[in-house]
């Protein structure tokens, strides 16, 4: 594995940054704020890495599909974030005025058609647009996140059949985010809800070529998927990758919350210095203090540009808070606009 080039390198951890300064302000609508999140949320904090280096792999009109923890996803293929945070609080000047909420936020002109919370939803749509790129010869990626949950779902077989039976330009991008830190680089392990010894034995099942990767590793999940979608582009596919991801402590609720506080880019160097809660995660699985520290030691970025990034992160964070805010909600006479039956 190469090392990246050190302004890519920078303008990734920026990518990873804004897209944990985003959730964390999710948390902070939720928590400091009386009824603006109405509803159940999730967020995607602790898994930036992964989702930040695939989308970087895509071109603009490629294809993601995503799940309940989408805001990230959104931001990584190229979201605005005011727009995206508007969408959650549920105002009109959102990705999708107002009517999608936190758990499906879309941007068709990103190439995101569609975000499904229903577990296992966005597989067969992602099989669809593969299938389109097929017909039509467009070269297009499509790339669609899920987590292991989904595995459970009948769906899920029957895209990855139907899928390999077709050879579709397709990546099944599976988050398993339940990974001791240890493990993280591992064949693969079971779980409690699952026959399999390991989860990536079954798309095995199907004849699929499948990858497992760290997904705290910026640069493993940069190469791996830079080549994966390469390969979709010349017809090849599908393809399965099990990233693996050590959970948040802050997602082991019925709701996230802001358990340690929001990140302190002085962990980075200091992570003895982090509330005990979080101390451990922050030291070996988050993988934003992972790369920062990686940056740091090639020299790629300095004490000072780190702690620049940081707070210019913050401060487009804030903008797009207060867009949002700003934003108007729906107007209740529009409610049935965009609807259809």
């Amino acid at each position: 594995m190469s090392h990246l080039p050190s302004d890519q390198a920078v303008n990734l951890l920026g990518m990873m940054l804004r897209m944990r300064r985003l959730e964390e302000q999710v948390i902070h609508f939720a928590e400091d704020h009386e009824g603006l999140i109405r509803g159940h949320f999730h967020v995607y904090i602790g898994q930036e890495a992964a989702g930040a280096a695939a989308c970087a792999a895509l071109r603009r009109d490629d294809y993601v599909y995503t799940t309940h923890r989408n805001h990230a996803h959104v931001v990584a293929k190229g979201g605005d974030m005011g727009r995206t945070l508007a969408e959650i609080i549920g105002r009109a000047n959102g990705y999708c005025k107002g009517r999608a909420g936190t758990f499906h936020v879309a941007a068709p002109d990103l190439g995101i058609l569609h975000t499904s919370a229903i577990v296992g939803g966005c597989l067969p749509l992602a099989a669809g647009t593969a299938y389109a790129s097929k017909i039509q010869g467009n070269g297009r990626a499509t790339v669609v996140f899920f987590g292991d949950g989904a595995m459970e779902e009948g769906v899920f077989y029957e895209t990855m059949n139907i899928s390999q039976l077709w050879g579709l330009p397709v990546i099944f991008y599976m988050e398993n985010n339940a990974v001791q830190p240890g493990e993280r680089a591992g064949r693969g392990s079971p779980t409690s809800e699952h026959s399999a010894k390991a989860l990536s034995d079954v798309p095995r099942a199907f004849s699929m070529d499948t990858h497992v990767v760290d997904g705290t590793d910026l640069e493993a999940v940069y190469d791996l998927a830079s080549g994966l979608v390469e390969k979709t582009r010349r017809g090849e596919g599908p393809f399965f990758i099990e990233s693996r991801t050590s959970r948040w402590p802050g997602n082991y609720g019925n709701f996230p919350n802001s358990v340690g506080g929001d990140t302190d880019i002085n962990w980075v160097w200091s992570p003895a210095s982090a509330p005990e809660a979080v101390r451990k995660w922050e030291e070996l699985s988050d993988p934003v203090m992972l790369y920062a520290r990686k940056l740091l030691d090639r020299k790629a970025i300095n004490r000072e540009s780190l702690i620049e990034l940081d707070e210019r992160v913050r401060r487009e964070v804030e903008e797009a808070a207060k867009f949002a805010l700003d934003g108007p909600l729906p107007p209740a006479e529009a409610a049935v606009e965009y609807a259809y039956a």
